[in-house]
């Protein structure tokens, strides 16, 4: 292919991806982006408005296994734009970066609105439309029609993550599948209302045969925070209701606690591995008075204790979509070409970003997704 600037590119959606894909493209090619919003939006909000834009590591194998769809999907693109390539990219439109204790990666500046802002800039050479684009036609060359007329270009990619844009694809015949959501507070069937606010550090659970763990918040609705967010996203696909079994702390010398402490009240013994809202709201649902002395727990109500921080019962009922991050699901993995994200079925059309079926953790990495799929996608057209 020629690459000279007459030959058009377009872009649906100005997200992540969509902005990385314009930032690779613009030296070579007539790069057209379409978003009826903002531009770079989504980013406000990631890492608390820090903006969380990578995730400090650097072995693509071990990269890809923090994505429930899309591991093994995930290996050569990540072999080609790496989290070391990522940060290479921030650094040279001007961001500085530094890497938190949990291997987060953040600008200096903790300010999402700086890195949109920079990278905005850098898009010199590209256009926007602020257009609602309604559907793409099958043409030659494709065609894309919006709110305000149509356009012909030579190749389009589709990137308008994970909330939105379904319809483009469906209209098309290519494969969706359904989203759900992902990375999201869940409802209870319990009742939390009464410790809303607190969290529980460093709980841990199994889910088939991998331990995840994380600090749990009790909402009003049920529970939320980290480990739930990844709870959520690997049981993304499953049916509700469905229980999960909570590791709080482990008590393997209770016994000698509770001898060494005999006048001490149990609510007071506990309070000193859990926030005592917890210990009065689990002594409380197991009908033991706050106020025994240690003296007086037996053995069966030790054992009861010990279990229920041990195997802390959760039935779980339906997600709090208000508080979604990202979906599970979206334009089929087996109706792109791994090599170049181009559609199977429709020729010069391609998809990246989340608007596909993948979807990673908290902690940079549905960014990182973004961003390689934008590279591949990229090199893919220039070469």
């Amino acid at each position: 292919m020629a690459q000279e600037s007459t030959y058009k590119i377009a872009i649906v959606g100005g997200g992540p991806c969509g902005c990385m894909c314009a930032a690779f493209l613009q030296d070579n090619f007539k790069v057209t982006v379409f978003d009826f919003g903002t531009p770079l939006r989504t980013i406000l909000p990631t890492g608390g408005g820090r903006c969380n834009f990578a995730h400090a590591e650097f072995d693509f194998k071990e990269l890809a296994k923090n994505y429930p769809r899309g591991e093994k999907f995930l290996y050569s693109v990540f072999s080609k734009f790496s989290t070391a390539d990522t940060l290479n990219f921030f650094e040279n439109i001007g961001i500085k970066y530094y890497i938190q204790e949990d291997n987060r990666i953040f600008p200096v500046s903790n300010d999402a609105g700086e890195v949109r802002d920079k990278f905005l800039k850098y898009l010199n050479k590209t256009e926007f439309k602020h257009e609602k684009v309604l559907r793409i036609n099958n043409k030659e060359p494709l065609e894309i029609v919006t709110t305000e007329g149509s356009y012909k270009f030579d190749k389009i990619i589709v990137t308008t993550g994970g909330h939105c844009g379904y319809n483009i694809a469906e209209y098309l015949g290519i494969k969706i599948v359904e989203p759900k959501p992902a990375l999201v507070a869940l409802k209870t069937k319990e009742n939390f209302a009464s410790i809303s606010g607190v969290v529980l550090k460093n709980v841990s659970t199994k889910i088939s045969k991998d331990y995840v763990c994380g600090d749990v918040l009790f909402t009003h609705q049920g529970v939320s925070g980290p480990l739930i967010y990844k709870i959520s996203s690997i049981k993304a696909r499953d049916t509700f209701p469905y229980k999960i079994n909570l590791n709080i702390i482990n008590l393997e010398n209770f016994q000698n606690l509770l001898n060494e402490n005999p006048h001490k009240f149990i609510i007071n013994l506990l309070s000193d591995f859990v926030p005592r809202s917890f210990a009065g709201y689990l002594l409380g649902f197991l009908n033991i008075n706050s106020e025994t002395k240690c003296c007086n727990i037996n053995g069966k109500t030790r054992d009861l204790i010990i279990n229920s921080l041990e195997n802390f019962q959760i039935n779980v009922i339906a997600t709090q979509k208000d508080g979604e991050v990202v979906t599970s699901g979206g334009v089929a993995l087996d109706e792109i070409n791994p090599a170049t994200f181009e559609s199977r079925k429709i020729k010069n059309l391609y998809f990246g970003g989340e608007v596909l079926d993948i979807d990673g953790f908290c902690g940079g990495f549905n960014l990182q997704n973004c961003w390689s799929n934008a590279f591949v996608i990229a090199e893919s057209i220039k070469s």
